[in-house]
């Protein structure tokens, strides 16, 4: 199992956006908001990722690059839309090839939504999602004893 609640890797994905998102995910794992005090790792691995930031809505083109991403991931996990392109589609939502939200295409777990959102925002997402992790994890032990 990839999963260690005390540090947490993500892995960073961007669907379709301005970048304005990918910057503020940079910027929490950067020293000015140091995402790693929390344990917090970025990998380009998804079979080492534990969660699955998303930012930018979901297209025709990258629909099933963000289910081969998801499907790579080892169980628990746990997927967080990270601002408001991947929470619901934001400004791209008319257009001709977007679906809409990473809700579209895979389960999500935590909704950060901003425009651009917020490191802030993406710590407590992030937490939350540790949150989430640790009881997936949970239920997983449960159904292995109850098997």
């Amino acid at each position: 199992m990839a999963f260690a609640s005390k540090s947490p890797w993500v892995i960073h994905y961007d669907g379709s956006s301005c970048n304005g998102c990918d910057i503020e995910v940079l910027a929490t794992l950067c020293p000015g908001f140091d995402g790693e005090r929390f344990g917090v790792i970025n990998t380009g691995n998804p079979k080492h990722a534990d969660i699955f930031l998303v930012t930018g809505s979901v297209n025709e083109q990258n629909i099933g690059v963000v289910r081969e991403i998801y499907e790579q991931m080892l169980e628990p996990k746990v997927v967080v839309a990270c601002g408001i392109c991947a929470c619901s589609g934001g400004v791209f939502h008319d257009c001709y090839n977007v679906i809409g939200g990473v809700d579209k295409a895979i389960p999500v777990d935590v909704y950060a939504p901003g425009c651009a959102v917020r490191p802030e925002q993406l710590i407590d997402a992030i937490v939350a999602g540790v949150a989430k992790l640790d009881e997936k994890s949970a239920a997983m032990k449960a159904a292995k004893k109850g098997a």
